[in-house]
C-alpha cells in the first residue's frame, strides 16, 4: 500500500491544454510588462551609477543619497521633452519605482539641466546600478519635490539658483537666509552661485531644526573657490554662545576647530587650498572632526561635536565663491562625502549616461540614430537650409538633363534635314510656318516633358534658322527670292547671333543655383558644425560635466551639418560639370550651325 501511495505520488501531473497555454503566455509577458515604465512617455535613458574603483568608489551601502543629474545637449535630446521639463520623471532601476527629486535648473533654449535626484540605494563597489529617466509627455505636469529629495537629517541645502534676494532652503525645514549682499553669478561649479569680497556674509538665523548635537555629530560641506592664495577667513561658523564649529582658512589653508566650551581642538595640519579652482570642502563632526577636501580625508582630531543650536555665518572676510552648500544634524560618513564629491563635480565619475531609448523600439538606437537625437535647434535650421538647397539642385539637375538630351536629339534631327536640302531650298524648310505660332514660349521643363511641336521645335539650331528664315520672309514677301545687301546681310547675321545668344542663356538658366549649391553649402554645413561645437563645449563649461562621453554624441551631432552641406555640394559639383559640358557642346554647335547658315545665304541672295 505504501509502495502504490508513493507510486501515485511520483507520477507526473500532466497539466491541462488551457493552463499550459496560460503558463506560456504569461512567461512570454512576464518580460514585457515592466519593459517600459509608462507608454504615455515616448523617450527614456539609462543613467549608471559606478560605486566601484573607477568611480565613486564606496565600501559600504547608502540610502536615499541625492545625486545630481547633469543634462545637457551631449547627453540629452532636449527636444523630445518639454520646454520646462515638466515631463521628466526618474524611475528605480527595477522600472516600476518612481525616485524623488526637482529641477534645480532647466534651460530648454541653451539646452542645459540640473536636477537632484534621491536615490534609494548605493550598493559598494557596483557598477551595474542603474536608474531610468524618462521623457517626452506633452500631456505630464511637472513632479519635482524639493522636500522629499533629501532624507530627514540634510537640515538645509543651498544650491544658489535665485536670480536675486536671500538664498533659499531646498528642504523641507525653509531654513533660509535672513542676509546676504553679495554677488551672484552664473558658471559656478554646479550651476549658479554667489561671490564674497572680504566684506560680505551669508547668515542663516538660528532655529529648532538647525540644532545639532554630540548624539548623530553634524556635517557642513560646499564647493568653495578661493580667490587668491594666503588668505584667512571664515568659511563655516555654527556658534551658540562659547561653543562653536568653524571651518576657516588660515594663510591660505583650511583648518577646523571644535570648541565645547570648555576645550577648544584643531585640525592639523592645515590644507592648501589652490585658488582659482573649485574644491569640495566637507566638515563632518561626530566623535571625531573629519576635513575632507575633494572627497579625500585630510585631517582628524578628537573632538566630540557640542549642542548647538544659534545661527550659521558663512563667508565672514571671505575672497573667493561658493555653490552647492548643504548642512546636517548627523556626521556623514567618508562614502557618503566621497560619493558628494565626486558626484556633483566637474569630472562627475559617479554618474555614467546610456543611448536614448523610444518606446516603440524596445531597445536603443543605432549610431546614426543617437547622432540625429543630439543635434542642436541651430544645427537642424542648417540642415532643413541645405535640404531645400538638395530639393532644389537636383530638380534643375533633373530639368536640365531633360532638356539637353531632348535639345540634341533633336539638333542631330534637325541637322540631317538641313544638310540633305538643296540650295535653292534653304528657306523652304518651313516657308508656311506662322511666327507667332513657332515660337517656343514655354518653360524649358515643360517643353522638355510635354512639349509636342512640329518642326523641330525642341532644336535650337532650329529656332536660329527659324529666326533667319523669318528675317529673309520679311525682305523678299510671298516671292520667295530675291537678292540682300551686304549690310541686309548683316541684318540676317546679326538676328542670328541674338538668337544664339538667347539659346545659351536659356540653356545656361538656373545654372547658377547649381554653383550656390556647390559652394555655399559646405560653407553653411561648416557655420552649423562650428556653432553646433560652441554650444557643446559651452554646455560642458556650465554643466561641468567633461567626460568624453558627454562630449562626443554632441561633437558627433556638430558635424552632421558639415555632412549635409557636403552631401548637397558633391551631386551639384558632379551634375553642373556633366550639364556644363552637354551645354559646352550644343553651344559649339550652334556657333557652327551660323555660320554654315549664313554661308549658304550669302551664296543664295547676295549680290
Amino acid at each position: 500500500m505504501a509502495r502504490t501511495d508513493n507510486h501515485r505520488l511520483s507520477k507526473p501531473v500532466k497539466p491541462s491544454m488551457p493552463r499550459l497555454i496560460l503558463f506560456l503566455a504569461l512567461l512570454l509577458l512576464a518580460p514585457l510588462s515592466h519593459a517600459w515604465w509608462n507608454g504615455d512617455w515616448s523617450a527614456r535613458k539609462q543613467i549608471t551609477l559606478d560605486t566601484s574603483t573607477s568611480g565613486a568608489e564606496t565600501r559600504e551601502g547608502l540610502v536615499n543619497v541625492p545625486v545630481l543629474v547633469r543634462l545637457h545637449t551631449g547627453n540629452f535630446d532636449f527636444l523630445s521633452a518639454k520646454d520646462d521639463g515638466a515631463d521628466l520623471r526618474f524611475i528605480d532601476g527595477d522600472d516600476k519605482t518612481p525616485l524623488k527629486f526637482h529641477i534645480e535648473k532647466y534651460d530648454a533654449v541653451n539646452e542645459l539641466a540640473l536636477v537632484w535626484v534621491q536615490v534609494a540605494r548605493l550598493p559598494p563597489g557596483n557598477k551595474a546600478q542603474h536608474l531610468w529617466l524618462y521623457s517626452g509627455n506633452e500631456k505630464a505636469g511637472p513632479a519635482g519635490d524639493a522636500k522629499g529629495s533629501y532624507d530627514v537629517n540634510q537640515i538645509g541645502v543651498y544650491h544658489f539658483a535665485e536670480a536675486a534676494g536671500a538664498p533659499q532652503d531646498a528642504t523641507g525645514y525653509a531654513n533660509h537666509a535672513r542676509e546676504f549682499s553679495g554677488a551672484r553669478f552664473a558658471g559656478a561649479a554646479i550651476g549658479g552661485g554667489v561671490k564674497f569680497d572680504g566684506e560680505t556674509t551669508l547668515v542663516i538665523p538660528s532655529s529648532p531644526s538647525l540644532k545639532v548635537g554630540p548624539a548623530a555629530g553634524a556635517t557642513y560641506s560646499a564647493w568653495v573657490r578661493v580667490e587668491a592664495a594666503g588668505q584667512s577667513s571664515i568659511l563655516f561658523s555654527h556658534q551658540d554662545g562659547g561653543k562653536s564649529i568653524v571651518l576657516a582658512l588660515e594663510n591660505g589653508q583650511v583648518v577646523a576647530t571644535v570648541n565645547d566650551g570648555s576645550v577648544s581642538l584643531r585640525t592639523s595640519p592645515g590644507v592648501d587650498l589652490p585658488p582659482g579652482s573649485w574644491h569640495h570642502v566637507a566638515l563632518a563632526v561626530g566623535e571625531e572632526a573629519r576635513l575632507y577636501v575633494n572627497g579625500q580625508k585630510v585631517a582628524e582630531v578628537a573632538a566630540r561635536c557640542p549642542e548647538l543650536a544659534g545661527e550659521l555665518t558663512v563667508g565672514r572676510g571671505f575672497k573667493g565663491e561658493l555653490d552647492e552648500l548643504e548642512l546636517a544634524n548627523a556626521a556623514r560618513s567618508a562614502d557618503w562625502i566621497r560619493v558628494a564629491a565626486l558626484g556633483q563635480g566637474g569630472d562627475a565619475r559617479l554618474v555614467a549616461y546610456g543611448e536614448d531609448e523610444a518606446a516603440d523600439a524596445g531597445g536603443g538606437t543605432s549610431y546614426f540614430g543617437v547622432i540625429l537625437q543630439n543635434v542642436t535647434l541651430d544645427g537642424w535650421v542648417v540642415i532643413v537650409i541645405l535640404m531645400v538647397m538638395m530639393a532644389i539642385a537636383f530638380m534643375v539637375m533633373i530639368s536640365k538633363a531633360l532638356v539637353v538630351n531632348k535639345t540634341d536629339k533633336s539638333n542631330a534631327e534637325f541637322l540631317d534635314a538641313f544638310r540633305g536640302l538643296r540650295q535653292d531650298e534653304a528657306g523652304s524648310l518651313d516657308a508656311g510656318e506662322d511666327p507667332d505660332e513657332s515660337d517656343l514660349k514655354d518653360s524649358a521643363l515643360l517643353t522638355a516633358m510635354f512639349g509636342k511641336h512640329d518642326h523641330y521645335q525642341n532644336s535650337s539650331l532650329y529656332r536660329i534658322y527659324h529666326a533667319g528664315i523669318q528675317e529673309l520672309k520679311r525682305r523678299f514677301g510671298d516671292a520667295g527670292h530675291g537678292e540682300l545687301s551686304p549690310q541686309a546681310i548683316d541684318v540676317v547675321k546679326a538676328t542670328l547671333d541674338g538668337t544664339l545668344v538667347r539659346e545659351n542663356q536659356k540653356l545656361n538658366s538656373l545654372m547658377v543655383l547649381l554653383t550656390i549649391a556647390i559652394s555655399g553649402g559646405p560653407f553653411l554645413g561648416l557655420l552649423g558644425t562650428v556653432v553646433g561645437v560652441m554650444i557643446t563645449f559651452a554646455a560642458i563649461a556650465a554643466t561641468g560635466d567633461v567626460n568624453i562621453a558627454a562630449i562626443a554624441p554632441g561633437i558627433a551631432a556638430a558635424l552632421v551639418a558639415t555632412v549635409a552641406g557636403l552631401a548637397v555640394a558633391i551631386p551639384a559639383l558632379f551634375g553642373y560639370n556633366y550639364l556644363g559640358s552637354r551645354i559646352k557642346a550644343i553651344s559649339a554647335d550652334m556657333h557652327v550651325f551660323v555660320d554654315e547658315f549664313l554661308a549658304k545665304i550669302a551664296e543664295s541672295y547676295s549680290r
